[in-house]
């Protein structure tokens, strides 16, 4: 399988992510810088965490427009699996490709360290591999992940199980505790409606290898794979 791992100026993990393809996963992996056009020669794509354009106006807004997005789009609207973690979920909102915004922390601070998931919705590429409600631990870095919509949308999100992860406790309990940032319903990622687009604030390519001291993140690269070589792209 071959994944491309989009880079934007001042995108921080795209190293994390093309280690955890390539070392960890064993399969193929390519940068692909955000001016180039085509995106057509990957099975799947990533856009990894980090800081685009320094976060100016607001996180992924002018990300948003790279030449690269477009091609995004196009491939996301053909069923291609696309990924994006924390400010690559950032920026699939502000590309229209998932519902929603992001807010900043309610404590209005970053914040790293390791949360709890609660897997929602198994029945999608991302998390076939995992079993409902089952407790992930994932770390987070952000400043910006306090997921916001409106009532209509939070609705649809459920009734079409469009939200993939939540902040729980360690026992799987969903509390404002447990929420980090302050998200609408403890939401932790979700995906558009045909479940080929993800997105998620934690970080899964820092905890896919017992060294990084967990393996958490492992099985959601882990789906994506198993989905990619059953639909035979």
């Amino acid at each position: 399988m071959k994944f491309g791992i989009i880079v934007f100026p001042g995108s921080n993990c795209d190293a994390d992510c093309f280690h955890v393809i390539e070392q960890v996963m064993g399969q193929e992996a390519r940068y692909i810088w955000h001016k180039e056009p085509d995106v057509t020669a990957c099975d799947a794509l990533i856009l990894p965490g980090g800081f685009s354009y320094g976060d100016y106006l607001r996180t992924g807004a002018i990300a948003r427009f790279s030449p690269v997005m477009s091609r995004v789009v196009d491939f996301a609207a053909q069923g291609g699996l696309v990924l994006g973690i924390c400010n690559g979920f950032q920026i699939l909102l502000e590309a229209g490709l998932l519902p929603g915004a992001m807010l900043r922390n309610r404590t209005l601070r970053f914040i790293c360290k390791p949360v709890h998931l609660k897997v929602k919705n198994t029945e999608t590429p991302f998390t076939r591999t995992l079993q409902e409600h089952q407790v992930l631990r994932v770390p987070i870095a952000h400043g910006e992940g306090n997921y916001y919509c409106d009532d209509k949308t939070l609705k649809e999100l459920e009734n079409n199980r469009q939200i993939v992860f939540t902040y729980c406790t360690p026992e799987g309990i969903e509390n404002d505790a447990a929420n980090p940032n302050g998200s609408l319903a403890n939401i932790a990622g979700i995906t558009n409606k045909a479940g080929n687009v993800l997105g998620m604030m934690p970080h899964p390519e820092r905890c896919s290898e017992s060294v990084m001291g967990g393996v958490d993140g492992y099985p959601i690269f882990a789906a994506m794979i198993s989905w990619l070589q059953e639909v035979g792209r």
